[in-house]
């Protein structure tokens, strides 16, 4: 590195920031609550090759969502002439 570059980086940080005077701080404190926030679910690279964006996975799953509802039987059952057949 050359001097220029050296002296840069030095005052790089206020002199009002004594880390000697914070806490010691906790590696990952909240990171179990932020992974319950989040969703992120990570695409194989053959199934993300297929779609060039977020909203383009989000609108197929919708649509097959759709589908699966459509195509589950009818649970309840009725009698007489209500009957499903």
């Amino acid at each position: 590195m050359n001097k220029e570059v050296e002296n840069e980086m030095e005052d790089e940080l206020r002199s009002e920031y004594d880390f000697a005077q914070m806490g010691s701080g906790v590696r990952g404190k909240y990171v179990e609550r932020y992974s319950r926030k989040t969703n992120l679910v990570l695409l194989a690279p053959d199934v993300a090759q297929a779609f060039p964006n977020d909203e383009a996975v989000n609108e197929a799953l919708r649509l097959l969502i759709q589908v699966a509802q459509r195509q589950q039987p009818n649970t309840t059952t009725r009698s007489g002439s209500d009957q499903i057949i």
